[in-house]
């Protein structure tokens, strides 16, 4: 997909004048908007990660709003709500935060759990329901959230069937010498971020979206994805066990992505390394635990997984 691949580049290099060797990240980003899905980028203070999600809507030109999740933030805040007007005696609707095609949740785990819950009908079906009437939502739209995983006042966990619908998690994580040395030089005299413009539509985004369902994906790839799958679900049986391993849900976002990814990667088809690439960031925080604890981190779940699954080795093109 050579068209995908170049908007990725386009993309890729607009954010990496910002975001110094993250490269990585970066693609996952990208193969999860290009999928559509939603991301949550979950690291310690001051990693990045509200600078690289405002990196990546600034480079697609389309409409961005940010929402502050806070413990007094109110669902209406982030879908909106319908206000009487004494002048005229009629309701009209003042839209929330939620009506953009990319929406900023910065801290979401501050919200209470009922505004969290404010977004699993956007984040799914793209559109929310105000006073019994539904309203659609922009094309495209994706929510990209943050949380900050070792402060546990004020802060709500998100539930899983909130944590099933963003499509990846991924981690920043922390930089090397030269990459710290890297950032003072870019940011000792302004703010790169301020200096980046918009290099794509999101014209090209829904265009791109549509031409990744096009990316082929060979039965033995289906299968080998399947396998994956069932065997979240029998790591769930055990007494020690996750829980009820991944759901379809993610069974559909595995594929979706790996069509994505190979499609910025330039590939027609699937590969099983494509699998492989994207499954710990797509299934790691799918897998519940019994007790509400991880025994061991869902990612590394998943890459014992994937060590143990029979690889495909047939020929996966058309």
């Amino acid at each position: 997909m050579k068209n995908v691949k170049e908007l990725a580049d386009k993309i890729r290099g607009n954010v990496s004048k910002v975001i110094v060797g993250r490269d990585e990240i970066i693609n996952l980003m990208l193969t999860s908007i290009l999928a559509g899905g939603h991301i949550l980028l979950e690291d310690n203070p001051g990693t990045g990660k509200t600078m690289l999600a405002k990196s990546i809507a600034k480079s697609i030109d389309g409409d961005f709003k940010r929402v502050q999740f806070t413990p007094d933030l109110m669902p209406s805040d982030v879908t909106g709500l319908n206000v009487y007007s004494q002048k005229t005696g009629e309701f009209s609707l003042v839209k929330g935060q939620v009506f953009t095609n990319i929406l900023l949740a910065d801290e979401i785990n501050r919200g209470t759990p009922r505004t969290q819950s404010s977004l699993l009908e956007a984040m799914e079906e793209r559109q929310v329901t105000i006073d019994g009437e539904t309203y659609p939502l922009e094309k495209p739209f994706m929510v990209i959230a943050t949380q900050n995983p070792i402060e546990t006042t004020g802060t709500y966990p998100l539930p899983e069937a909130q944590l099933d619908r963003f499509t990846m998690k991924l981690s920043m994580g922390q930089s090397k010498k030269e990459q710290e040395l890297d950032i003072i030089g870019r940011f000792i005299d302004a703010n790169p971020l301020e200096n980046i413009g918009g290099v794509c539509t999101t014209e090209d985004i829904v265009a791109a979206s549509k031409a990744v369902k096009d990316i082929f994906v060979h039965d033995c790839i289906r299968e080998y994805i399947v396998n994956i799958i069932l065997e979240t679900r029998e790591v769930g049986k055990t007494p020690n066990g996750y829980g009820a391993g991944v759901s379809t849900r993610g069974t559909l976002s595995l594929v979706r992505c790996a069509q994505s990814y190979a499609a910025i990667m330039g590939s027609e088809f699937v590969e099983p390394d494509h699998v492989k690439a994207v499954a710990p960031w797509v299934l790691g925080h799918r897998i519940p635990s019994f007790g509400g604890k991880h025994l061991r981190k869902g990612k590394e779940l998943i890459q014992d997984i994937l060590s143990r699954v029979d690889v495909p080795v047939e020929n996966w093109e058309r």
